[in-house]
């Protein structure tokens, strides 16, 4: 069976929210069109996201370095432990849907905090001799869905002021996942009498988009 991630880094909801209420759309457009596949939501605002600090460091190190986990201290052991369990979850899954806003150009914090949690040595990506770094995901999918008020997408005049979709897109080049799409809605704020117009825009392109997910 396929498995999904729904990632979501919006503390809103879809009647709230633009990057939500398209991602909605998106699920509901791909589940139909494959109802056997497992659709898992990651809402990472409600979840146990530890920010990589002295304790992941140390741990990382020991364990490197051929201590066992169980002499890891309680700390290093939570933590290291709940890194590990989300890698491998994402690891598992076969597609990708990442949800966000763009705050100051780029995505929420807790976003750069999931990030961090997925970019792990042997998991997602290893180190070849003579070749270099070598991405580990090459059978998967991946699609981006990311709301704005001004126009910020690759190409607008403001696009390289952009760092969310480029940072996720680096990240899933990182892996070499081959497949990346983004779906953007923008210009709401800048175009605020042409709201609902531009959030319907999206969501008719996130059905079409799910359909061949």
């Amino acid at each position: 069976m396929t498995t999904v991630l729904y990632i979501t880094a919006n503390p809103n909801n879809h009647e709230t929210s633009y990057s939500m209420a398209v991602g909605k759309e998106f699920v509901q457009a791909y589940q139909s069109a494959n109802p056997n596949d497992e659709v898992v939501h990651l809402d990472l605002y409600k979840m146990d996201i530890p920010a990589i600090d002295a304790d992941i460091i140390s741990g990382w190190g020991k364990l490197g370095a051929g201590t066992g986990f169980d002499q890891l201290t309680d700390a290093e052991k939570a933590k290291v432990g709940r890194l590990g369990g989300l890698v491998d979850q994402f690891v598992a899954a076969d597609k990708y849907i990442f949800v966000n806003p763009i705050w100051n150009y780029s995505f929420p914090p807790v976003m750069k905090a999931y990030i961090d949690s997925i970019c792990v040595a042997g998991k997602t990506f290893k180190y070849v001799q003579d070749i270099g770094r070598v991405g580990l995901l090459r059978d998967k999918k991946a699609v981006h869905i990311q709301a704005s008020g001004s126009v910020l997408s690759p190409g607008s005049a403001l696009g390289d002021f952009e760092m969310g979709h480029r940072h996720l897109k680096a990240i899933m080049e990182f892996f070499e996942v081959p497949s990346f799409e983004g779906i953007f809605v923008e210009g709401m704020a800048a175009n605020p009498d042409h709201a609902s117009e531009i959030k319907e825009k999206a969501v008719q392109q996130a059905r079409e988009v799910a359909r061949s997910f």
